[in-house]
């Protein structure tokens, strides 16, 4: 079966404006031009699409998804295991925080009564998952299942008042960070500030700190794109600058 950008468009639900950038960028090229010089789509295309729109939904960049899908060693059905597993990750994940909604619901209208743990349950569920989704193979790769396992369990044993903290200090050690960087000087007080602000961040997660370990995540901030991604995204250049200025505040070179 032989697809024009059309009729591609209407089957798979995307606009042929996206098809055609797809093609733009080589990531979707068509499997022929026909003589009236429209794109013909074939079932290998068909097949790719899906498994970019499968990765698009789990939030992977197109950057990303061009690497992965035009790679040689690149195994779609291997792929779609991994989709499945992933996908149901997030339904698990939804489940989970649907469950914390009709909680919630049933205790307004006075028919359970939560403990404060349970209200924040799925949330720091959502934390963990997110983590895992995004960074866990690099992360378990670096530093070994067992501490990354020790530091799930941190998190979903929070209290109630720990996730107010926890959450309250990611949002001033951002806010520092973004004032530090104007400086220009990761020696800097506010820079240092920003260093320790980070350190304290850290501690709510990790089991046991130290500063080799500190510094090696900083390194990975600049090493990974999906890191430096988050850091940059207001400022380019900030995820190197809260790398020196931690390397400083632990005192460990480059």
């Amino acid at each position: 079966m032989e697809y024009t950008v059309q009729k591609l468009s209407k089957i798979a639900g995307v606009s042929t404006r996206t098809l055609r950038y797809y093609d733009e960028i080589g990531i979707l090229k068509p499997a022929r031009i026909n003589s009236s010089g429209y794109r013909i789509y074939g079932q290998a295309e068909v097949d790719r699409l899906q498994q970019i729109l499968f990765y698009r939904e789990l939030g992977v960049s197109l950057e990303n998804i061009k690497n992965i899908v035009t790679a040689p060693s690149f195994d779609g059905a291997e792929a779609l295991k991994k989709h499945r597993a992933q996908l149901l990750e997030k339904r698990n994940q939804l489940d989970l925080l649907i469950s914390n909604v009709d909680k919630t619901i049933a205790q307004t209208e006075g028919r359970i009564i939560m403990s404060d743990r349970e209200k924040f349950e799925g949330f720091k569920q959502k934390m963990v998952d997110d983590n895992e989704k995004k960074y866990g193979q690099e992360i378990r790769e670096k530093y070994g299942d067992d501490t990354v396992n020790k530091s799930n369990a941190k998190l979903m044993n929070m209290t109630e008042e720990q996730y107010n903290e926890v959450t309250a200090l990611s949002e001033e050690l951002m806010a520092t960070l973004a004032e530090a960087f104007k400086t220009g000087n990761p020696a800097s007080e506010l820079a240092q500030k920003a260093a320790d602000l980070h350190k304290k961040w850290l501690t709510y997660s990790w089991s046991q700190y130290s500063k080799e370990a500190h510094a090696g995540l900083a390194q990975m901030y600049v090493d990974d794109e999906r890191f430096t991604q988050y850091y940059d995204k207001e400022q380019p250049g900030t995820a190197e600058f809260l790398r020196d200025a931690i390397f400083i505040y632990t005192g460990m070179s480059k």
